[in-house]
């Protein structure tokens, strides 16, 4: 994949949202790094860092870009006990 301006000021802008919002540590050098940010993307509640998400999603063609709204209450329950580490998810 080729990296553009737009897409590493996205991921930028988008890193930046998600060290804030969800204490989540991504390095852009990571080798699963977008993959990491849309993942996050779609657990977070706050609607600009679900935009970027689609936006991160276009530039990069690795997901469509249909980030929609947040999980159900439910379902954000069982994911508060999920850490991503290195770009995994942790559970415990």
């Amino acid at each position: 994949m080729e990296f553009n301006k737009a897409l590493l000021d996205c991921m930028q802008t988008l890193r930046r949202r998600l060290r804030e919002e969800q204490q989540l540590h991504i390095r852009l050098s990571q080798p699963d790094a977008i993959p990491a940010m849309l993942a996050a993307c779609l657990s977070s509640s706050d609607e600009l860092t679900r935009d970027l998400g689609k936006q991160l999603a276009a530039y990069s063609d690795s997901a469509p870009a249909t980030i929609n709204t947040p999980p159900p209450p439910a379902a954000k329950e069982n994911l508060s006990s999920v850490r991503i580490y290195r770009g995994q998810r942790v559970t415990g």
